[in-house]
């Protein structure tokens, strides 16, 4: 695994995304409670930013049609996406959030 810093967690809204580049992805990093997630920062549905959508209860919406995402899975939970995200492992360190882009969770290859 090869975790590079992201961003500091106080800077993670908490009903939105953040937008960072973490090696060659866009990535939308997400704060439920205190738990952090980073999806890859694409809607499988309208190639549009994830990162400007609201988040809630552990999922996070495509600001342009509505779908929800699951920030654990990255499957789709609301139409019209039907593929999943990349998701991507994350560690909350002293100095902040970091982000492996190498690898992801759930399989999905980010595009």
């Amino acid at each position: 695994m090869a975790f590079e810093r992201a961003c500091a967690p106080d800077d993670v809204p908490t009903d939105e995304g953040l937008a960072v580049t973490v090696g060659a992805y866009d990535v939308a990093v997400a704060r439920d409670g205190e738990e952090f997630f980073a999806v890859q920062d694409l809607c499988s549905h309208a190639q549009v930013s994830l990162s400007e959508g609201e988040v809630a209860d552990c999922s996070i919406e495509c600001w342009l049609h509505g779908s929800r995402f699951d920030l654990r899975t990255g499957k789709p939970t609301g139409l019209p996406a039907t593929e999943p995200v990349a998701t991507f492992p994350v560690e909350v360190r002293e100095d902040g959030l970091y982000v492996d882009t190498t690898t992801t969770l759930n399989g999905v290859t980010p595009a």
